[in-house]
């Protein structure tokens, strides 16, 4: 079976940083494209960023491209998000689920709560 277990998150003042991590099992880890997703309180999930499976090549969405990075370690079936100069509109509950800019698998985890308030 397919999950996901998001962790990582926190209550962090703006301009702060978090690391989120997403373990993964019940499919091939390293043959897969992998993506964070985010729901803001009231609002519809939305991407994140995405890695693919090998030779990394990473997106990232305009809101997050040079704060946030995206990584993975096969040996671990890890996700990871490394989340830097987080502002108020980060707010939100965080996800990881297989595909690049898009969900592989209905499965969803429980995610992961980032809070940024001062």
């Amino acid at each position: 079976q397919v999950q996901f277990v998001e962790s990582g998150g926190g209550l962090v003042q703006p301009g702060g940083s978090l690391r989120l991590s997403c373990v993964t099992s019940g499919f091939t880890f390293d043959v897969y494209a992998m993506s964070w997703f985010r729901q803001p309180p009231g609002k519809e999930r939305e991407l994140v960023a995405s890695i693919s499976s090998a030779n990394p090549v990473k997106e990232y969405a305009d809101s997050v491209t040079g704060r946030f990075t995206i990584s993975r370690d096969n040996a671990k079936n890890t996700l990871y998000l490394q989340m830097n100069n987080l502002r108020p509109e980060d707010t939100a509950v965080y996800y990881c689920n297989a595909g690049f800019q898009r969900a592989e698998f209905a499965n969803w985890g429980l995610g992961t709560q980032v809070t940024v308030s001062s």
